[in-house]
């Protein structure tokens, strides 16, 4: 059976909501789970929807928009 459009049944992803300097969000940006945890935590997120933004923005010909905030979806805030 197929699954549905959005679901992440083996828990492969992790979701983020990023907020950029110009005030745009994006949200449930998905970061495979073999890079984040161990000392870093979620800061490897970062770097790989950095880079991802960077691909996205050569393609569309304009520089990529700069990260303000990343938070993991459903995490509680401090």
């Amino acid at each position: 059976m197929p699954k549905k459009p959005g679901t992440n049944p083996k828990g492969e992803f992790a979701f983020f909501n990023v907020l950029y300097e110009d005030g745009s969000q994006r949200s449930n940006r998905r970061v495979p789970n073999e890079l984040l945890g161990g000392l870093e935590g979620d800061e490897p997120a970062r770097a790989f929807i950095v880079e991802q933004d960077r691909e996205i923005a050569e393609k569309g010909g304009r520089p990529p928009p700069v990260i303000k905030i990343i938070s993991r979806v459903g995490a509680k805030k401090k």
